[in-house]
């Protein structure tokens, strides 16, 4: 063998050996993963293969199921326990609940997770779920789902059924907003509430309202509370509701023109498993709000009410939008009068303000003062939510992609959520839970999740501090 091809041998025996150590220390079960790849689906998928009563029987087989699996979820994620304030809602029937419920990672404290940097959070995947995206409670189905009390009061007020016989509400109820929630009229102030302490339906508003609003207004709350047919309420074979169904109303989640925490998924995000749960948002103080959805920034309560009518309610599908009954409103009245009765919806009183939104230093006590402080100082709560009305007609993105590493859980693949509108603090200890998703069951719970995604370094006392003045808006 001549020295060059004894050379030539050697090399390729060391790379050889070189080959075969890489791949004993990197195995292909430890390479890095690449991003799961979610099905490319646009249209909403809707397969009718068998008769209603068969889907109807498999998809009450599978219930029990999604239930155990969601309440585990809730249960690992959050403290659900009943723990009252001496704070109640506007109307008085409910107290706000106190305390941070988002459970932490074993062996680290709020404190030690504040110190450390969103790449070493998101390294030993220290980011609590409780701050994560909530998946829905049958996140590849979807649709709207009602707390008990409003199947209740609607059962018992229009014989219209609002179960779904697939999946039940996720929320013990002293973790959602009062009911029925009271009702304060803009163009009205001096009569204060005026729900009479009902629920509004298509049965009652024109008694209690006649007299009170204008003949527009008046019609336009007819049409908020006519049910129109919905992706899951309706008529058709892949309903969700035992019984054909006339739909619902958009007062149905936005009962009293206010919020009962009812859910659904929201309609601009594809596929299904990157869509958000999407908490129903309270319509008070929507006279002064220039953007409207959490991701769509309509650009009035005019263009809103008419999307919604049109597709949002049919997950953002107009094409299964048509088969199932949409309402195509006419914009020039009444989509306007829809628009004029939303626009009537106002914030409850908060005495301790002032006219600039800030608290009066005679009504206010000290910890208020001092978290009012913290708000439009070190916290930085007011860049996003500056008084009166506490918000800024913006969208802002959290960037919690810094955070964690997106993954399938229920059925939901996490992603960040990008930019989301700023919500209105103004009457914020009415419309439990918070975030977009509901992900917050508190407003201790909002203190601690911005304290450590904005990095604030805030002490315990200025958290407390921080929770009494938002319990003043």
């Amino acid at each position: 063998m001549s020295l060059k091809s004894f050379g030539i041998t050697v090399v390729g025996l060391l790379l050889s050996l070189f080959l075969i150590s890489f791949a004993v220390a990197y195995p292909p079960t430890q390479q890095p993963q690449a991003q799961e790849k979610l099905p490319d689906q646009s249209f909403m998928k809707i397969v009718i293969d068998k008769p209603f009563s068969e889907t109807m029987q498999q998809d009450m087989q599978q219930k029990d199921e999604l239930q155990q699996r969601q309440q585990s979820l809730m249960q690992q994620r959050y403290d659900l326990g009943d723990k009252p304030s001496q704070t109640m809602m506007s109307a008085g029937r409910k107290a706000v609940q106190d305390g941070v419920r988002v459970s932490l990672p074993q062996g680290v404290t709020w404190e030690q997770l504040s110190q450390m940097s969103p790449a070493e959070i998101k390294d030993k995947n220290l980011f609590p779920y409780g701050f994560r995206p909530l998946p829905h409670a049958d996140h590849k189905t979807g649709g709207q789902v009602f707390p008990k009390q409003q199947i209740d009061a609607m059962q018992k007020l229009e014989q219209r059924d609002l179960s779904r016989f697939d999946i039940d509400f996720d929320l013990p109820d002293h973790l959602t907003p009062e009911f029925p929630p009271p009702i304060f009229l803009s163009n009205r102030p001096d009569l204060g509430d005026v729900s009479q302490g009902k629920v509004l339906s298509i049965k009652n508003y024109y008694e209690l309202f006649n007299g009170i609003l204008t003949p527009v207004q008046l019609e336009g709350m007819r049409v908020l509370l006519t049910p129109f047919p919905q992706q899951q309420f309706n008529q058709t074979e892949d309903r969700k509701v035992k019984e054909p169904s006339l739909g619902v109303t958009c007062l149905d989640c936005h009962v009293n023109g206010h919020t009962n925490a009812a859910f659904h998924l929201n309609p601009d995000t594809r596929p299904q498993a990157a869509r958000f749960r999407l908490d129903t948002v309270s319509l008070r103080g929507m006279f002064n709000q220039q953007i409207h959805g959490s991701k769509r920034s309509l650009r009035s309560v005019e263009d809103f009410t008419e999307f919604e009518q049109r597709t949002a309610y049919f997950d953002g599908d107009h094409v299964t939008a048509a088969k199932k009954g949409v309402h195509l409103p006419n914009r020039s009245d009444t989509v306007s009068m829809m628009a004029q009765m939303q626009n009537m919806f106002d914030f409850p009183p908060a005495p301790k303000l002032d006219a600039f939104g800030k608290l009066d230093p005679t009504q206010a006590t000290e910890l208020e003062l001092q978290g009012q402080e913290l708000f439009f100082g070190k916290a930085r709560c007011a860049e996003c939510h500056p008084a009166p009305f506490y918000l800024d007609n913006k969208m802002h993105n959290l960037h919690l992609e810094r955070f964690y590493k997106p993954e399938m859980i229920s059925d939901q693949y996490n992603i960040a959520d990008g930019p989301i509108k700023t919500f209105t603090l103004r009457g914020i200890k009415d419309s439990p839970p918070y975030h977009h998703d509901g992900r917050l069951l508190t407003l201790a719970d909002s203190v601690e999740f911005y304290n450590l995604v904005l990095k604030l370094n805030l002490t315990p006392q200025e958290k407390e501090s921080l929770v009494a003045f938002m319990k003043c808006l």
